[in-house]
Formats: structure tokens, sequence, C-alpha cells
């Protein structure tokens, strides 16, 4: 078994308390955040010197945690994601219950079932989604191991999990579909 117990206390210590972190997920490194929180998102904004008005990936740890942030979502879309070999993001209409300034103008977010055993952990024990944004400044390259991430981005968060640093694994973004009464809309393959 791992122990990854430290940066789980870690993490929800800073969650808990409007932090960020800088974490691995199913994909690559992201900074994170309790997702219900407005003031820690609009933290991530700044450490990104991203625009407000993009909204960013929220992770969950199972089907039940989307029915609980999506209103009336189409359950149809998990049977599809359970055919995917790859990590996917799917944007559902009608988010509720997250920070304002998280979702689309429109209503929606964009949610990922994550399968990383970290981040179902850190997850569960959390008991709310958590932001998942690629560990850069916006316009740069995403960092594709923990190695890559820039030294502003290491001092800009709260906490920087241990867990997999090492990893030399290449990884990539998930893809990003679009749910549209039964069938998926490929946002990104």
């Amino acid at each position: 078994m791992v122990d990854f117990e430290k940066d789980i206390e870690q993490c929800l210590f800073a969650l808990r308390n409007g932090g960020i972190i800088l974490y691995p997920t199913d994909t690559l490194w992201g900074i994170g955040c309790d997702a219900t929180n407005e003031k820690a998102v609009q933290r991530i904004y700044q450490l990104k010197k991203r625009s407000d008005n993009k909204a960013m990936i929220v992770l969950v740890a199972e089907e039940r945690d989307v029915i609980r942030y999506v209103a009336n979502p189409d359950t149809r879309v998990f049977d599809y994601l359970q055919e995917t070999t790859k990590p996917t993001t799917v944007i559902y209409p009608g988010a509720i219950g997250l920070a304002e300034n998280l979702t689309g103008r429109d209503g929606s977010i964009a949610i990922r079932i994550c399968h990383e055993i970290f981040c179902i952990h850190l997850l569960k024990r959390f008991r709310k989604p958590i932001v998942s944004t690629s560990a850069n400044i916006t316009g740069q390259a995403p960092a594709i191991l923990f190695t890559d991430i820039t030294i502003e981005i290491k001092i800009g968060v709260d906490y920087i999990v241990n867990y997999r640093q090492d990893d030399t694994t290449i990884a990539e973004p998930s893809a990003v579909i679009k749910w549209n009464k039964g069938s998926a809309e490929i946002i990104r393959p």
C-alpha cells in the first residue's frame, strides 16, 4: 500500500482553510482548491494569471457526486464514461452548489470522475469537489512532470503533495466532451 496519509492530512487542512494545493491527478499535475469556495477559486485564477471568465475543471470521486452538483444530469453519460479508456471531462449544464466564479457563463460546469488513487482518497475524505487546473501560468505549456512546474506556481500554493513527485510517466490532458441528449460532442479528443 502506498503511504500518502501525511499528504492527505495536509491537503485537507489547506482545502478546509481556503488554501490551494499542487497535486497529482489522473492526468497532469493540478492546482486545486475547494470548488465551493469562491475566494479560493479566485486565488487560483490570480496564480495562473487567468481570466475568471474561463471556467475550470472540477474533480469528483464518483457518479453520485455528479448528481449532487448538476441539476438533472442525463445519467446515460455514465455508461459512455465506463466505455472510455482515457480520463474524460464532461461539460454539464446546470451547475449547482459550486462557486459561481468556477462555472461557465451559461451555468455549465466541467466535471471529471477521477480514477487516480490519491485523488479518490482525498475527494472522499474532503467530501466536496476539488478544482483541477493545469499547474502552469496561462499561456505557458502545461507541466507534464512535476519537475516541469515553475517555481512561481510552487511558491503560490499552500501545500505541495509529495506523492508521485518522482513519477516520470508522461501524462496528457483529459478528453473533454459536452453531453447533449444522449450523445457526446467531442471538444478535446
